[in-house]
């Protein structure tokens, strides 16, 4: 079951904040519901795969490291549930491939399913230590990856301070903590180092309106929020220095899937002539997948499209068309950054160039 609790209003003072974390006691993953913010920030307490799988599917937690911290998690969830329940191997091997099933583009999902569910010989206490330890891991990953990233913009654009565009939410609220692409402008904002960010409103579901402004604004960081059709004209009218995005599966090859919307900046800062930079923790790496070709797109409901807060913004009967990614060839890529370096995907295209930063 998931119960909500712990309501703030938004003119509450900021608290420091998980996007999920294991309770010990009771037992349960507790899960920043993402789909009331900024209104309001409630918690679900999630104690059954049911919860925890709509809570995936309908982006109550959402982002690829968080998703793998939550299928890793999961994993316990469904472990504590068998037991309560009495199911039997074949019940519980289902229960848990919904988990891992329930969002087919990011692999961090799938990734930290498998990882969790490699310990279960060892036990359920076992299986809890790996999910908590992708949590820690995670966290050290964005925290490095950021510093990586800094110093890598600074070097390639040789400004003091940059202006940048970024595209949905992949801060705190996307990850165990701290953030990915998110985590690079934090860094710069640390070091003086950021003038202005752009970021994109992020349709149908506002991603970045509603929560990487939520997140900007807790960390007193300039930025205004601009239409989706904005960012290109933004980029080629000389307003942005650079484009920084998270990814949700990155091939062999650097090709990467991210929020729709992604490629259209990528091809703005080619024709510009300033970086576009994938910043991702290296779990999220998928050197089984040689291309972009390879990578399966997932199509939403198409009633994201055409409604917007539960109202109609469509004539009726109108059907909406809704892939929640799109993939960026790697040639459009100046940087790709993980915790173990940075590779340059657009002026070394090496078919396995991700294999130098996967860890």
């Amino acid at each position: 079951m998931a119960e909500a609790d712990n309501h703030r209003q938004p003119d509450d003072p900021p608290v420091q904040f998980r996007a999920l974390e294991w309770v010990p006691q009771p037992a349960h993953l507790r899960l920043l519901d993402q789909r009331e913010l900024p209104r309001r920030e409630t918690y679900l307490q999630i104690t059954e795969v049911d919860a925890l799988v709509a809570a995936i599917v309908t982006l109550a937690v959402r982002g690829a490291p968080a998703l793998g911290a939550a299928g890793a998690l999961g994993v316990v969830v469904a472990l504590e549930q068998a037991e309560r329940e009495g199911w039997d191997e074949s019940r519980l091997r289902a229960e848990i491939d919904r988990i891992r099933d329930a969002r087919p583009t990011a692999v961090n999902l799938a990734w930290g399913v498998d990882e969790a569910l490699g310990r279960r010989a060892d036990g359920r206490e076992a299986v809890l230590a790996a999910a908590l330890q992708i949590v820690a891991d995670d966290e050290a990953a964005n925290r490095e990856l950021s510093r990586v990233g800094a110093d890598w913009l600074l070097a390639r654009t040789g400004r003091e301070r940059l202006r940048i565009v970024t595209h949905c939410n992949t801060g705190a609220l996307a990850t165990t903590a701290w953030g990915t692409a998110y985590g690079i402008i934090h860094e710069l904002y640390t070091r003086g180092a950021v003038d202005l960010v752009y970021a994109d409103e992020t349709r149908p579901l506002l991603q970045g309106a509603r929560l990487t402004s939520w997140e900007l604004t807790r960390d007193g960081i300039e930025h205004v929020v601009q239409a989706d059709g904005a960012a290109a004209s933004t980029i080629l009218r000389g307003l942005a220095d650079a484009a920084i995005i998270g990814a949700d599966r990155i091939a062999a090859n650097a090709d990467t899937a991210n929020k729709i919307g992604s490629v259209a900046l990528a091809l703005a800062c080619a024709r510009a002539g300033i970086p576009f930079v994938v910043a991702a923790p290296s779990s999220t790496v998928d050197l089984r997948t040689p291309s972009g070709a390879q990578i399966r797109i997932e199509e939403r409901d198409g009633a994201e499209v055409v409604t917007f807060d539960g109202a109609a913004i469509a004539p009726p009967g109108t059907r909406g068309f809704n892939p929640a990614f799109d993939v960026t060839p790697a040639d459009l890529i100046a940087a790709v950054v993980t915790e173990h370096g940075v590779v340059e995907p657009a002026r070394d295209p090496d078919p396995r160039i991700m294999e130098r930063i996967a860890g």
